[in-house]
């Protein structure tokens, strides 16, 4: 099972802020041995969004911050495509107009991911059938 981490928890893991409980290091490091852990290109222009709007500081500039991410965590990018540009705006039942969380939730259900989260919304939103969700 790949899973794909929402933005949040790609900045918890990577700055190493992250307090996750036993059971979701597991599923992390499960999901590391099998298939790999995925982080979305939007998750990145969210970053640079966040950081260029000063409401996050990272360790590093964003372009450099993602070069060292990918090179050292095993993480795997997951591009931009046209197929989850159509679908986030297609997407079934109720779900809030946040472009970074539709892609992400659009990616994740193109490719048969999982997604990672603590996003409440996203959460009801897998409860409700329409992806698959992990409560980290």
């Amino acid at each position: 099972m790949r899973l794909l981490l929402d933005t949040h928890i790609l900045i918890w893991l990577a700055e190493g802020t992250a307090d996750l409980a036993p059971t979701s290091v597991a599923r992390l490091d499960d999901a590391t041995r099998d298939d790999g852990l995925a982080v979305s290109a939007i998750s990145f222009w969210e970053l640079a969004m966040l950081q260029a709007r000063q409401r996050i500081t990272l360790s590093l500039p964003v372009q450099r911050w993602r070069e060292i991410v990918l090179e050292t965590s095993g993480f795997i990018e997951a591009p931009l495509t046209g197929d989850a540009a159509i679908e986030s705006v297609n997407l079934p039942g109720e779900i809030h107009d946040d472009p970074a969380d539709r892609m992400l939730i659009a990616t994740a259900r193109l490719n048969g991911w999982t997604l990672a989260t603590r996003d409440d919304r996203i959460l009801s939103y897998g409860a409700a059938g329409n992806v698959e969700v992990l409560r980290l």
